[in-house]
């Protein structure tokens, strides 16, 4: 466990707030480097995005940055923007 860990570690120990809402932002985060890693593997850039899904770079930009509270249609014209699909899994 390196620095960082062992500090997130501390900080969640110590408060359930901490905890609850890194772990809030930790997935929200994981979203958007899903979505980027997807766009980049796929070949495009925002701006290729961007046009296909008829709106600006910026829009793109921020749903890989800022993922909190992104609507699952969203996702899902993302998905198809890329050539792909969206699956969800409850685990």
């Amino acid at each position: 466990m390196d620095d960082l860990e062992k500090y997130i570690d501390k900080r969640k120990r110590r408060s359930s707030a901490f905890d609850t809402g890194f772990e809030t932002g930790y997935e929200q985060f994981k979203i958007g480097v899903m979505l980027r890693a997807a766009r980049e593997e796929a070949g495009l850039t925002q701006e290729d995005v961007a046009a296909r899904l008829k709106t600006k770079k910026s829009a793109i930009s921020r749903i890989e940055n800022h993922a909190e509270d992104i609507c699952l249609s969203t996702l899902e014209k993302f998905a198809e923007a890329l050539g792909k699909r969206l699956k969800l899994q409850i685990a």
